[in-house]
């Protein structure tokens, strides 16, 4: 076999992932982040995913901005707490400034306590603006997969949370200068891109979600169940190779239980709600609260692109979820919500 063969061949063997050589810039007086920039990104892109499908359900376009202007400030706050408070060792030490735990450009926001905060600011939002909290939390769950994707490149921006040394060809590189690169290790040691598995592992999960939800007609939090299922079976085993410092409960860490925490939860709901609502959602409205559109017909479209016909017991679920509100329903045709 010819020497030049040989060699593109051992350096393809011998690849790696680069961390990247920067992490911020500055324009004018401001730093920008690129950790910042990422998780920007994602609650965009989450909020156009929410918002159409919301709106295909029969939402009023544009209302998602009413619950997210709750939902995602109180999502980065429960994110900042739960990182904080389960990675004590870092921010609370003799001669520790306080004012490092509400550095969150310096990375450190814990997913599952954004979920925490988040469900807290969705369901006041959903309150306020008439949506079902189960309606949201359905149209939100894939677009929660695509944010956590395009925020887990702030982490490989930031060098951290990767995994243990691997050979492997897409192994990422490590300065041996960063605080977190274990000691007595070589140089050129790589290690796990665990913020690339689980890219990968959350758009995969997007798919599945949306063909489960087509499938099997998810509705009332059934949906978002399923994501607690997939987003917590992949973080159970990421975060088992992670080498980062944190608590551990029972041999565990802290964020294993959460993810333990959250598969179980999502099977409850799935459960749960597919026995209290063996029906097709109705509308995302709380009775009462419809939206309708100007000169348009009510009509509520509950599923994704298909027509669905109604038998008699989905006509009974129907005429029962329209009464579950003790008030009559107000319509409008000037296009509001009453």
């Amino acid at each position: 076999m010819p020497l030049s063969v040989l060699t593109s061949a051992s350096s393809l063997i011998h690849t790696s992932i680069p961390s990247p050589g920067w992490s911020f810039f500055d324009i004018g007086p401001f730093r920008i982040h690129a950790y910042a920039l990422c998780i920007l990104a994602g609650i965009i892109l989450a909020t156009i995913i929410t918002s159409r499908r919301l709106s295909k359900r029969g939402a009023e376009p544009g209302v998602v901005l009413d619950i997210i202007l709750w939902a995602v400030p109180l999502g980065i706050v429960g994110a900042r707490i739960y990182h904080v408070l389960t990675h004590p060792g870092d921010y609370f030490f003799d001669g520790a400034d306080l004012l490092r735990t509400l550095y969150i450009w310096e990375g450190g926001n814990a997913i599952f306590g954004s979920l925490i905060g988040g469900a807290v600011g969705a369901y006041i939002g959903c309150r306020m603006s008439g949506i079902r909290f189960w309606a949201f939390a359905d149209a939100v769950a894939p677009a929660l997969l695509v944010a956590q994707a395009t925020g887990r490149l702030g982490n490989w921006f930031n060098h951290e949370l990767f995994g243990l040394p691997t050979t492997l060809p897409w192994g990422l590189e490590i300065e041996p200068s960063n605080v977190a690169f274990p000691l007595g290790l070589p140089a050129d040691t790589l290690f796990h891109p665990t913020f690339l598995y689980e890219i990968i592992w959350n758009l995969l999960g997007v798919a599945v979600i949306l063909y489960l939800e087509r499938k099997f007609r998810l509705r009332f939090g059934q949906t978002l169940g399923v994501y607690l299922i997939w987003y917590g079976l992949g973080r159970s085993f990421f975060e088992s190779i992670r080498i980062d410092p944190s608590e551990i409960y029972f041999g565990i860490r802290t964020n294993v239980w959460a993810a333990l925490a959250a598969i179980a939860l999502g099977v409850i709901i799935v459960l749960v709600q597919r026995r209290r609502h063996p029906g097709l959602e109705v509308s995302p409205y709380v009775p009462g609260r419809e939206w309708i559109a100007p000169n348009a017909e009510v009509q509520f479209d509950d599923s994704d692109s298909d027509d669905v016909d109604l038998d008699s017991d989905d006509q009974s679920d129907v005429a029962d979820d329209q009464t579950e509100s003790s008030e009559p329903a107000a319509t409008s045709t000037s296009g509001s919500r009453l």
